[in-house]
This record gives C-alpha cells, sequence and structure tokens, in this order.
C-alpha cells in the first residue's frame, strides 16, 4: 500500500498530498500520523521555507471515514464515552495542536470536496486557494456528531461568528465562489490551474527572509489567543532577534544597492 501522505519539495517549497484518492482522502488514522510527521520533519529540518497541502484524486478532504465510525457504531468495537474522549484527544485533535505549533506556513490547495473534518483541515491551514469545482461543508450535523477536531473554534476564526454558525447548524455545502464570498478562501481558480496559483503564492512567500517569515508565521498565531500586552512582548522578544539575522542585514544592503537580496534564512 503507498504511503497515506506524500511530499515533494521543489525550490524551498513542499507539496504535501493526501495519497488516498480511492475513498477520497479521509482523514482516518493512518493519515493523521503521516500528516503530523511530514509537517513535523519539515519544520525541523527546515528545507521548506513553505508547505501546499492538497488531495490526490478527485477530493481534498472527505473528513471522516464514515464506514470506519459505521462499524463502530454498530459492531462489538463500539466505544464507551470514555474510550471515544480518548479516541479524539489521541487522535484528530493531534492535528489542530500540530498545526498551531508549526512555524512553516501552509497553504490549502482545495482541489475538490472539503467535508467535515476536511473543511476543518483546510481551516488549519494558513492561506486557502479553491479550484472551481472545491466544495466545502461543516457537515458534522449531517452525521448526528459535532465537530470533535476543534471545528468550533476554528471555523468561526476564519469566517467570522454568523457564517460559522450557519455552516455548522445547517451542515449545508459552499461552494467555492460561496467560499470566496464567505472569507473560507482567498482566491478561486480554474480546477487545471489551482496548483500553480498555490506555487505562485508559496514563491512570493518564500521570497522573503525565512526566519522573519517564521517568526511572523508563529506570532500571528500566538496573538489569535492572547491580550495585545502579551502579543506586544513576544514582539519585542522576536523583533529583537530578527534585528540580528543576516537576512536582515542583507535586506538593508540591498535596498542600499537596488539589487534583489539573497537570503539564506540565517
Amino acid at each position: 500500500m503507498e504511503a497515506p501522505v506524500l511530499v515533494e519539495i521543489v525550490d524551498d517549497i513542499a507539496l504535501v498530498t493526501l495519497n488516498r484518492p480511492e475513498s477520497r482522502n479521509p482523514l482516518d488514522p493512518e493519515t493523521q500520523d503521516g500528516l503530523i510527521a511530514t509537517f513535523m520533519k519539515l519544520d525541523a529540518e527546515a528545507k521548506a521555507r513553505v508547505a501546499i497541502l492538497t488531495g490526490a484524486g478527485s477530493a481534498f478532504c472527505a473528513g471522516g471515514n464514515v464506514r470506519r465510525m459505521g462499524e463502530a457504531a454498530s459492531g462489538s468495537t463500539e466505544r464507551t464515552p470514555a474510550q471515544a474522549r480518548g479516541y479524539y484527544r489521541h487522535g484528530i485533535q493531534r492535528l489542530p495542536r500540530m498545526f498551531e505549533q508549526l512555524e512553516v506556513p501552509v497553504i490549502a490547495a482545495v482541489n475538490g470536496p472539503a467535508m467535515g473534518a476536511g473543511c476543518d483541515l483546510a481551516c488549519m491551514c494558513d492561506l486557502r486557494i479553491a479550484g472551481q469545482s472545491a466544495r466545502f461543508a461543516e457537515s458534522f450535523v449531517k452525521l448526528g456528531i459535532i465537530p470533535g477536531d476543534g471545528g468550533a473554534w476554528l471555523l468561526p476564526r476564519v469566517v467570522g461568528f454568523a457564517k460559522a454558525a450557519e455552516m455548522s447548524l445547517t451542515g449545508d455545502a459552499l461552494s467555492a465562489d460561496q467560499a470566496l464570498a464567505y472569507g473560507l478562501v482567498s482566491q478561486v481558480v480554474p480546477d487545471a490551474e489551482l496548483l500553480d496559483a498555490a506555487r505562485a503564492l508559496a514563491r512570493r512567500i518564500a521570497a522573503n527572509p525565512p526566519q522573519a517569515v517564521r517568526m511572523a508565521r508563529r506570532l500571528l498565531r500566538e496573538a489569535w489567543n492572547n491580550r495585545l500586552d502579551s502579543v506586544l512582548e513576544m514582539s519585542s522578544a522576536m523583533q529583537a532577534v530578527a534585528h540580528t539575522t543576516d537576512d536582515h542585514k542583507e535586506a538593508l544592503a540591498a535596498i542600499r544597492e537596488k539589487r534583489k537580496p539573497t537570503y539564506k534564512g540565517a
């Protein structure tokens, strides 16, 4: 069996692909493990300045594995409430925690349906671009469940409370153009141009000093959850580090000398 998650690094940009197209790339335990291992390695090794997350085949991510849910609900594998709590805490809830701690920016290139946990996975990323055939649904209520992966925290921060409530309480799917109007994605492009558009955005990010990009990403994430005075303290500390980097000196020199800078991440 092929790996559930593939990664390819070209020109400082990592392309991470969910690789279960026959089942529409569900977030089963194997895929969760693959995503965590892949992104933690990318973050630690710093070989890529930006990552793009997409899905193989016609779907971005179908969310939970409905077949496994059915087996768990009707068979001998049904979990007790205590077991189910642990299953979520030590399972899919690792993903939002991992994305929150990353420093490498992640662009979701949504190439098809992003349903339930798949929609939330897109919200875990920093930026989202959709192909015209993309669909988004916070569809948990349609299965008689709620977003156990942190969607109730993620989605309002992306689209605002009113739109998040509408998506969560109806479970209805949005088209790519509706997702753009909601602010769920920043661009909609023809399907054939999706990865090119994602790479173009990634190159714009990767052109900047890598350490500054990582610190800016970290600071934005921390600012979601902290008071202004706490964020200002973190900003002072990070800025003190940024001023000492070679890339900062290179940026200033390039401006003075009217040339293109060369950043080395130092």
